[in-house]
């Protein structure tokens, strides 16, 4: 990636804004906070807020278990089908190829983190 004279905050946050459009466009509502921080060769999201209601019902229904592993099972799948689209938005902030998507969703939380691994780390101040 070519210098910038952007500051590493100023990417986490222009990442951090690209997810939540993200979010709102493709998954219909986006997350109540999102902050990105970049460490090293990877990239992590941590979203705040992102169950809808009919989630945080089904996560808290008679037989949770089940329901919070459908909501997980459900949220893992759409992220692997978007992955070309995340891709997309970490290349065009940092001009780095992601690697490999990681993620996972507190559904007692609420909280969802992505984990982008880059193929080589980033060169910002």
């Amino acid at each position: 990636m070519p210098k910038t004279n952007k500051t590493k905050g100023q990417i986490e946050a222009e990442i951090s804004e690209a997810i939540i459009k993200f979010e709102k466009e493709y998954m219909g509502r986006g997350p109540d906070e999102t902050k990105t921080y970049i460490i090293g060769d990877m990239v992590l999201v941590r979203l705040r807020g992102v169950l809808t209601p009919a989630e945080k019902q089904l996560a808290k229904s008679d037989d949770n278990f089940k329901g919070r592993a459908l909501i997980k099972q459900v949220r893992i799948e759409l992220l692997e089908k978007a992955k070309i689209l995340l891709d997309k938005i970490i290349m065009d902030v940092l001009g780095e190829k992601v690697v490999s998507l990681h993620t996972d969703i507190s559904t007692i939380t609420g909280e969802r983190v992505i984990i982008f691994t880059l193929e080589s780390v980033p060169q910002i101040e």
